[in-house]
This record gives C-alpha cells, structure tokens and sequence, in this order.
C-alpha cells in the first residue's frame, strides 16, 4: 500500500509564503539606513560590507569569446596540429585551444557515428539481398 492516496496533496495548505514578500515593506521604510549602515561599516573597514558593496557596483568581468583564425586543414588530426601549433606561437589562448580542440573531438565523434550507422546499413542491405 502506498504511504500518499491518489488525488490527494500531501501539502494541502500548500507552499509557505516566502519571506521576502513581508521583506519589500520593510526596505521601502526602512532601506536608506539599511544601506548607509553598510556604506558607514564599509568605510570603518568591515571587509563584508566592502565586498557587498563592491560586488554590486562592480559585478565579476565576463570571459569574452575573441575571434580566432586558422587555416582549414584536410582532416581533423591536421587541424588539431594547427590549433596547438598557433598555441605554441602564441596567436591563440590555451583557453581558447582548448574549446577548439573540443569542438575537434566532438567532430570527430559525430564523423565516426556516422560512418558506423552507413556501414551497419550496408551490412544490413547486403544480407537482405543475399
């Protein structure tokens, strides 16, 4: 037997109310010392007041993606070649390699995937035929 019945919440009442609804009233009445006492402990050298501060003024930078350029190779091994040798000379971040060369790897697992279904097809059509 079942310890909950079909149809039948286990949380009639339903989710509790969060607290941040009764929170909004008490920011509008009150913020503006709230955030004076935190700009006065930052000042006084509170490093936790520092670091909430400074993380809403600055928030963390990004990665940004930077166009790269390497000359198209014949197979996947050639141009893997080419993304660690524009590493090695500097043109191209290692972070940025390493994406590259991920995008090589997962190519080169989709070219493997599809050669095997054409060759399990072949082997399929040559034993209907026989």
């Amino acid at each position: 037997m079942s310890k909950f019945e079909k149809g039948k919440s286990g949380n009639p009442s339903g989710r509790p109310k969060s607290d941040t609804a009764n929170l909004k009233p008490l920011l509008a009445k009150h913020g503006k010392n709230v955030l004076q006492k935190v700009f006065d402990a930052a000042l006084s050298g509170e490093l936790t007041a520092c670091k909430l501060i400074l993380d809403r003024l600055y928030p963390p930078i990004k990665a940004q993606s930077a166009t790269v350029n390497i000359e198209a190779k014949e197979t996947l091994t050639e141009q893997g070649q080419a993304v660690i040798a524009s590493t090695l000379d500097g043109s191209i971040a290692p972070d940025i390699a390493q994406m590259i060369m991920n995008g090589l790897a997962n190519q080169a697992k989709l070219i493997e995937t599809t050669e095997l279904i054409e060759r399990i097809e072949a082997l399929e059509n040559a034993k209907e035929t026989n």
